[in-house]
């Protein structure tokens, strides 16, 4: 169904069928009506059972880590640590989860208390809450939009710097990738690299950006004082322990985690067989399921809280929490039928073909008119 199946690389062109862009026959009420009413229930006792859980992981980790792995030969000390900020850094990435959906007020009933935990949890992993709840709430209201998305926003050929063109080979690719995953989220919130162009600087750390709105900027502020207060923490941690035992308890898994944001973020959006929208073209639901769902594994779904494999159903109804949207999406993939999109390449794999077919978009012209329609492409 939709984009599924796995894609095999020994293919040197890979054609994939792309989603509908018509008008879908059902409407967002009837696909609410397939999901039993039980799966926008977010009860209080469950939610605090999946943060307590990422939490208790997390000291679990750093009590094995800085236990055990100092008393080992020195060699496997090198071996010890990366492994632990991979793991650290995947649990790390299911917290930012919880803290998104904290963001769309999918924890619980009470959006102060979806507020205050998501500030914790998205300070502690070095996102600016309340500055990117914003920017992120306008993405759900305008995705597939190329005038109003807020990020992920795919350029026309004509569009792209020359530089873009010399970087489409191997080892092209291999830089632009290592850039954006070790440096990308940050590159993001801070110059709104690949979002919405804005008539001015646009950034998530300045409350005057032109991102937010006038009744947000004192939130803004507020998540650059927790931020500044976090910075503060690690540069004190730093003087009484040394710069290297923060990095490798704290800032190595940090870093897998926002490699993890740009990889699951990127993967949710882009797709050779999904379309973007300019405005005379454009409408909420079609541009609810310009995303697809990808499957991390079982292991990794489970740990990233199935940010991975139910992004469509998210962005249908981002107030449904997590451990509701597995169920959640069995019950509407009938009613989507060929709109729901799904692809089961393992993600590394995925990463490097959408980084290589998903170059830049261009007008459909199949009908011989440009209809408002664009489609990935890399052919000059």
């Amino acid at each position: 169904m939709g984009a599924g199946g796995r894609w095999n690389p020994s293919d040197p062109e890979v054609v994939f069928e792309r989603a509908p862009t018509s008008k879908p026959e059902f409407t967002l009420g009837d696909i609410k009506k397939a999901i039993p009413p039980h799966c926008f229930e977010r009860p209080l006792i469950k939610s605090f059972s999946y943060l307590g859980a990422d939490v208790a992981a997390v000291a679990l980790f750093y009590y094995v880590a800085t236990t055990f792995i100092p008393q080992l030969p020195h060699p496997l000390q090198y071996i010890a640590w990366p492994l632990y900020w991979v793991a650290q850094g995947t649990v790390m990435m299911g917290l930012w989860v919880i803290g998104h959906e904290c963001g769309h007020h999918a924890f619980s009933d009470y959006e102060w208390l979806d507020d205050t935990v998501g500030f914790f949890v998205h300070t502690f992993v070095t996102t600016p809450y309340f500055s990117w709840k914003f920017s992120h709430r306008r993405h759900h209201s305008n995705t597939g939009s190329l005038e109003r998305d807020e990020v992920y926003v795919p350029k026309e050929k004509s569009k792209l710097s020359p530089a873009s063109f010399y970087f489409d080979n191997p080892l092209g690719r291999t830089f632009t990738l290592t850039i954006k995953l070790t440096l990308g989220w940050y590159i993001y919130l801070s110059i709104n690299a690949a979002g919405r162009p804005y008539d001015r600087f646009a950034s998530h750390f300045d409350p005057r950006s032109p991102i937010f709105l006038d009744n947000e900027r004192l939130l803004v502020l507020v998540s650059d004082i927790g931020l500044l207060s976090l910075v503060y923490l690690v540069f004190k941690a730093s003087m009484a322990y040394g710069l290297a035992w923060v990095f490798c308890v704290y800032l190595g898994a940090l870093t897998v985690t926002n490699m993890l944001i740009v990889i699951v973020t990127y993967l949710q959006h882009t797709h050779p067989s999904l379309p973007h929208y300019d405005d005379s073209a454009w409408n909420w639901m079609n541009g609810a399921l310009v995303t697809v769902d990808r499957d991390f594994g079982q292991v990794l779904n489970r740990v990233l809280n199935r940010v991975t494999d139910t992004h469509v159903v998210h962005h249908l109804f981002s107030y449904l929490p997590h451990y509701h949207a597995v169920e959640a999406t069995k019950a509407i993939k009938p009613i989507l039928g060929e709109f729901y999109q799904f692809d089961s390449t393992p993600f590394y794999k995925a990463l490097w073909r959408e980084s290589k077919v998903c170059l830049f978009i261009e007008p459909d012209e199949s009908d011989g008119e440009r209809r408002g329609v664009f489609w990935y492409s890399n052919k000059y």
